[in-house]
């Protein structure tokens, strides 16, 4: 694809379609008696993480892009650095969450463009609720109720942009539900030196990002290990809501087609 900027709506469209038909295929397992394989790294795999990856690669090529998501981690910094546009794809956010059955995990599609993700889409399969957003179009939230539009013009007139406003509320942390540091204890810790009252709520994947971006959240501290593919979506859909998802490392926001694709630690707010 030539001019990528100029069918950012296009893309949109495309990678929302791609982001529901994988979350078909996950529900599909999810609903079943579903067996776990483990990766070498005994992480859970399921064929859900299989069937919606394949959807989604098949879904995109329309795009004619590169696709670089965990299935395809091995191809070398060399290849991906020539990548002006790319997919930055994680089909099964939250393997841990699918496998508690706890409805928390999610389909994440980014897309990346010198490094920044400029567009991005998850989806809660179960809630089926969907945040998407794109540089020139802003950021949204969809609760899919029933017939879903067709056109992104209709999509979006059906959807709230976000952020949106929670009068009232005490200051708000979300963190992980399945990985929550030390380090993240501390930080949380902190905070109430600084507002007499917190909120706290714990969530799997890529939600964390949404309920920033939404603004039901305040702060998201991660100070544990995440890979490019589990932070993009929620990143373009953070910044383009107004947030920011800052590495603590370098102060500065996350970067993606690194040599080493492990995230540092960071900051959503």
């Amino acid at each position: 694809m030539e001019d990528v900027k100029g069918n950012m709506k296009m893309l949109l469209l495309l990678a929302i379609k791609a982001s529901l038909k994988a979350g078909e295929e996950i529900l599909k397992v999810y609903e079943s008696d579903f067996a776990v394989e483990h990766k070498d790294d005994r992480s859970p795999l399921t064929m859900a993480d299989k069937n919606a990856h394949n959807t989604i690669c098949e879904l995109l090529e329309e795009a004619d892009l590169p696709v670089l998501s965990e299935e395809g981690k091995s191809i070398g910094h060399s290849v991906r650095s020539k990548w002006d546009y790319f997919w930055m794809v994680d089909p099964l956010d939250g393997t841990k969450e699918f496998i508690k059955r706890n409805g928390e995990f999610t389909v994440n599609i980014a897309l990346i463009h010198q490094q920044k993700a400029v567009l991005g889409v998850i989806y809660v399969p179960v809630t089926k609720v969907l945040y998407f957003a794109a540089e020139g179009i802003g950021s949204y939230k969809l609760e899919i109720g029933g017939i879903m539009e067709e056109s992104l013009e209709g999509i979006i007139s059906q959807s709230a942009q976000l952020p949106a406003a929670y009068p009232q509320k005490k200051y708000t942390v979300v963190a992980s539900r399945s990985h929550l540091s030390e380090e993240t204890e501390m930080f949380i810790d902190g905070l109430k030196t600084v507002h007499k009252e917190l909120d706290f709520i714990s969530s799997g994947s890529s939600i964390k990002l949404c309920l920033v971006a939404e603004g039901s959240a305040d702060v998201y501290p991660r100070f544990a290990p995440t890979m490019e593919w589990d932070t993009a979506a929620g990143q373009a859909i953070c910044e383009i809501a107004g947030k920011t998802v800052i590495d603590y490392t370098t102060n500065k926001s996350l970067l993606y087609n690194k040599e080493d694709l492990l995230n540092n630690w960071f900051i959503v707010k």
